[in-house]
């Protein structure tokens, strides 16, 4: 993402992320463990995608440790903010101008 975006250029990531507040999290957990796939078999008739969202979700370096990869890329000023409960975070970066 860095090499094509220009000098002074600013990344914006949206994701999917696990929530943080107890009280929603098992909420959270049931939809994406059990409802989702079920919804996805029954209106789509492919449970594996949307049990592959779940997966992307958890196996997707959240919070502190994506902006530190985007650090250790090159990216500056990077700052997250968590959206939905927790559920979606947007991240951003800028690339330097040198």
């Amino acid at each position: 993402m860095r090499r094509v975006l220009k000098p002074g250029g600013k990344l914006v990531v949206l994701e999917f992320s696990k929530p943080k507040k107890t009280w929603f999290k098992g909420f959270y957990n049931l939809y994406m463990k059990t409802i989702a796939p079920k919804a996805g078999e029954w209106l789509s008739k492919n449970k594996d995608a949307y049990q592959y969202l779940n997966n992307s979700v958890n196996a997707f370096p959240e919070g502190e440790t994506f902006l530190h990869i985007l650090q250790q890329t090159g990216f500056t000023e990077t700052t997250l903010e968590r959206l939905s409960f927790g559920i979606c975070t947007i991240y951003c970066g800028i690339k330097p101008r040198v």
